[in-house]
């Protein structure tokens, strides 16, 4: 027997974006698609269960909205994505499907949850029936099958459960090889999803995005991506499959403006990414796309990037001390950076930079040497955020293991209103510092006369940069304009 099953994004803060590397509400008013939900939903649909999404958070639903909603579609599993900051409200919105509907499975899925079982389970037990760890996609459909009746639930990779009060913890799924065997995720969009509900502050908009690889090679100490769900392993599509994906959603979503391809490193396998460009060059396919790099990549690729329609690279330059990208095991040089810089700027691509606080050694005087840094770079936008450390990455166990954690509970990562909080504090720096330094860097790079007559400049000569700076502004300004509490303190 084919059971439904019902995918759920809970309801908790609207717009909250549990599908970034580090969910909050964005200070940009960014709302991320459910991604790892949607690839899930994609297997499903190709095995034929009748299925339903809900994303509360992006179409502002409430709590008993939504239970009316699942309630209505009667599933016999129920599929609950977690994240850190949530995790408290996740788990009472289970329980409250659990009390509303008996006989339902539910199911734990996500980063957070994938990294704390023995936290969860078996306390939980009564309304938690399973986890599915790590990388999801197939696990679901053969936990379905166990709960239809044929299949075992001991043959199930990748889950935990409950038998007789002790907890079981089937192994772990192999990660999968062949990415080309899964559904297009704008499919799973067009079918189950609003693409209207969702916003990147720096994609022009409409737009929907996807993955064109998983695992990252990379050891960065903070990424619970690769450390927590998808591994080290770099696995890719292959050019033609994500060329294939690029040229349905042109068919299929005629208004998207752009498209974002949001994995972790979308340049590790630059032969491969020719490989798309050409493909998209000789094609003649129009629709622009915004990739994440690291700046390991070439001028030779960017130039092929450009001319296929890529309008901007995001890339993790992080700190402007050496020292600092050493100790968070960044894999990266300021020379790189630099040298990465001036390439893209020689290929006239856009570049929208990130930096991260608070890592191992970090101090006063090496914050100031990021901003520094910072203000050198030629990029269109950037952002600056202290170190969030989340259960199951190296960085989580360096703050545990010094005592660096001064949060109570899970949803101190969050303030009230859900915009990240900043949990950490070392003998250097207070938490307040690292969150005062942010608000000061983000004023002082995006205050620049130069930076403002560039954007001006923009805006004046392309409507989607207008409506893409206008929306972001729009929510952006307060955070700009608000008075640093902790200037007088940090300015050196």
């Amino acid at each position: 027997m084919k059971i439904k099953v019902l995918l759920l994004n809970p309801p908790f803060l609207d717009r909250y974006s549990k599908s970034s590397r580090s969910p909050a509400v964005t200070k940009s008013a960014t709302v991320y698609y459910p991604l790892w939900l949607s690839y899930a939903a994609g297997v499903l649909d190709q095995k034929g269960y009748e299925l339903k999404i809900i994303d509360a958070p992006a179409r502002r639903l409430k709590r008993q909205e939504t239970l009316e909603m699942i309630e209505e579609f009667q599933p016999g599993l129920v599929v609950i994505d977690t994240s850190t900051g949530s995790i408290n409200s996740d788990l009472a919105f289970t329980k409250k499907i659990k009390e509303a509907m008996p006989e339902v499975k539910t199911c734990l899925v996500g980063t957070h949850v994938s990294a704390t079982v023995p936290e969860i389970l078996p306390r939980r037990a009564d309304f938690v029936d399973f986890i599915a760890r790590h990388e999801y996609d197939y696990t679901l459909p053969e936990l379905a099958e166990a709960i239809g009746g044929s299949r075992e639930l001991s043959d199930v990779q990748g889950i935990s459960y409950c038998e007789n009060g002790v907890l079981k913890e089937n192994g772990d799924r192999p990660y999968i090889e062949n990415l080309d065997e899964l559904p297009f995720v704008t499919r799973v969009y067009e079918k189950y999803l609003d693409y209207r509900d969702y916003f990147y502050a720096h994609v022009s908009y409409p737009t929907v995005s996807f993955f064109s690889s998983r695992g990252c090679p990379s050891r960065c100490m903070y990424c619970m991506y690769s450390q927590v769900m998808f591994g080290k392993k770099y696995r890719k599509r292959s050019a033609k499959n994500i060329f294939d994906e690029v040229r349905y959603v042109a068919a299929h979503f005629p208004d998207v403006k752009e498209i974002l391809i949001d994995d972790d490193n979308f340049s590790v396998d630059q032969n491969n990414v020719q490989e798309f460009c050409r493909l998209m060059i000789q094609n003649r396919v129009k629709l622009k796309w915004v990739a994440e790099c690291r700046v390991t990549l070439t001028y030779e690729t960017m130039v092929l990037m450009r001319r296929a329609g890529c309008r901007l690279i995001v890339t993790g330059y992080e700190s402007g001390s050496q020292k600092i990208l050493d100790n968070m095991h960044k894999g990266i040089t300021l020379e790189q950076s630099r040298k990465f810089n001036d390439a893209a700027k020689k290929a006239r691509m856009r570049i929208h930079g990130c930096f991260m606080v608070g890592n191992p050694g970090e101090t006063k005087e090496t914050l100031y040497e990021t901003l520094r840094f910072a203000k050198t770079l030629k990029m269109d936008t950037v952002q600056f955020f202290p170190l969030m450390v989340y259960p199951g990455t190296e960085a989580y166990e360096w703050a545990k293991s010094n005592h660096y954690i001064k949060a109570k509970s899970y949803r101190d990562w969050l303030q009230k209103n859900g915009e990240h909080n900043c949990v950490i504090e070392t003998e250097e720096l207070s938490a307040q510092d690292l969150v005062d330094f942010c608000n000061i860097a983000r004023k002082q790079f995006y205050l620049r006369p130069g930076y403002i007559l560039m954007k001006a400049g923009q805006c004046l000569t392309s409507k989607d940069d207008l409506v893409r700076t206008a929306k972001a502004f729009a929510k952006f300004w307060r955070y700009l304009f608000a008075p640093a509490g902790g200037q007088k303190r940090l300015n050196r």
